[in-house]
Order: structure tokens, then sequence, then C-alpha cells
């Protein structure tokens, strides 16, 4: 397979740099556009998988809990984002909205993901499969920390009991 557009291989190189460093902004720029209601966790993309064993799984195989904090946060890089680096209050309305938030950070990694193939329309393909490569290698770990975050985050909301705020449910 030819690409589309052939270029010199130095301008296809400043060309992939260019588009990157579009594409992933662009992508979390049009994810905070959708409204809440786009990231709901138990749609089918979010929802914890019975294999993934509460999130459990990541934490085993790939130890989250000792490099996620050297990742970088995009949460906050757009107005009325939201910090996702520590979970700072058990308010069901915080926790309803940081749940929210690891999916619109997870669909915004898928989607940068996807875009990868893209770049097959002017590349040789064995800088395409770099490209893609490139996407899984910066897309993929922050993937893994937002399924593993979730489940934590519907673990605490289930111990917290709390209905609404700081209050706490009625004595039965």
């Amino acid at each position: 397979m030819l690409p589309l557009i052939r270029l010199p291989i130095g301008w296809t190189v400043v060309l992939d740099s260019a588009v990157w460093a579009v594409i992933q902004p662009l992508i979390g720029f049009l994810c905070t556009q959708l409204p809440p209601s786009a990231f709901d966790a138990g749609h089918w993309l979010f929802r914890t998988r019975r294999w993934e064993q509460g999130g459990a799984i990541y934490e085993r195989l790939f130890r989250v809990r000792r490099w996620k904090g050297w990742l970088p946060s995009g949460g906050t890089v757009f107005r009325g984002g939201f910090s996702m680096r520590r979970v700072m209050s058990s308010r069901r309305e915080y926790l309803e909205r940081y749940l929210q938030e690891t999916c619109r950070a997870e669909l915004t990694h898928w989607l940068a993901l996807g875009a990868s193939v893209f770049f097959f329309l002017w590349n040789p393909p064995w800088l395409g499969l770099y490209m893609v490569l490139y996407a899984v290698v910066v897309n993929a770990p922050c993937i893994v920390v937002q399924r593993a975050n979730r489940p934590h985050i519907l673990r605490i909301m289930a111990r917290s009991g709390r209905v609404r705020g700081d209050e706490k449910p009625a004595a039965a």
C-alpha cells in the first residue's frame, strides 16, 4: 500500500510531528464539548469487564499505582477542566464528576489512538506503523489508568453511602 501523498522523508516526519501536535489537543478539546450524559460509566465502552477484576488486573500486570503519577494530566488544560491527580472529596457530586471524567479521558485517548490510521495517507507503510506504535505508547497507558481508576471510584461511591453532598443517609 502506497501513501496517497508522497513527501520526502524529512518533510513527512515534520508533518507527522505537526499533525500529532494538533490532533491530541484537538480531540481533547472536542471531548470537553460533549455533554456529561455522553460519559456514562455503564456504557459498553466504559463499563468494567469481568476479566478486569474490578481494576485489579491493571495493578497486577502493569503496577499502575507506581507510575500513573508520572503521566501528564490534560484534565485542566481547557476551561472547566477537572483534575484527576487524586480523589479530593467523598461528596457524591464530586465522585460522579470524577467518574464522568475518567470516561471522557478514556474516550479522548481511544480517539487519538484511532486517529493514527490516518497517518498511512502520507507515510510509507513502515513509518505509518511507527505512528500507530507511537499512538499506542502515548495513549494506552492513559487508557489503562482510567480503566483502573473507574472501578476504584465506584467502590468509593458504594462504600460512602452518601446521598447528596456530605449528608449521611437516614438511619434505618
